[in-house]
């Protein structure tokens, strides 16, 4: 924890420190004190400067390896639908697995908007896709990519469970797919 200051300045690189406080809503004269190692640093205080900075609580106060490189994930159920979460950096894009039992979200779509881009793979059965005026289902293999700010809705038409890997950009990253030249 002693090396706390000096990673927040590191990370910090170029910006100013009223730059970070907008960011944040932490004061100047606190990030001062952080970074110079007068202030003890708070969960309170690391949770918004790690988010700021895209790297994990653990990078921030210099937690050791663990030596695993496996993700551990921890799904969660919202409206029916699993979510796995595939990647644990905070920031960027985020890798999803997402499994929707036959029928969910079991009601009529109601599309929803939000900052965000978000790119979809079938992996298995079938998803309908509500986006803006469109309304199509994907199949295995089908791939659907678009502006969160579009309103969307996502429900398995069945008749069996759909799994689908979702890449998500909550600030609007795109993902970048390349193929290889022809050889």
């Amino acid at each position: 924890m002693d090396q706390v200051g000096a990673r927040l300045r590191a990370l910090r690189g170029e910006a100013t420190l009223a730059e970070l406080s907008a960011e944040t809503g932490i004061s100047v004269s606190t990030l001062s004190r952080l970074e110079l190692g007068q202030r003890k640093p708070t969960l309170e205080l690391l949770l918004p400067l790690a988010r700021v900075h895209r790297v994990t609580l653990d990078d921030l106060v210099g937690a050791p390896p663990t030596g695993d490189p496996r993700v551990h994930a921890r799904p969660m159920v919202r409206g029916g639908v699993t979510y796995v979460p595939l990647s644990r950096r905070p920031g960027g894009v985020q890798a999803f697995k997402l499994v929707y039992p036959p029928g969910t979200p079991g009601c009529d779509p109601a599309p929803k908007v939000h900052e965000g881009y978000e790119w979809l793979y079938v992996l298995a059965g079938r998803l309908r896709l509500v986006l803006g005026q469109h309304d199509v289902v994907l199949g295995e293999g089908e791939v659907a990519e678009f502006d969160t700010q579009v309103p969307h809705w996502f429900g398995n038409p069945g008749p069996g469970t759909t799994e689908v890997l979702s890449l998500f950009g909550p600030q609007g990253e795109r993902m970048h797919v390349r193929a290889r030249p022809k050889r």
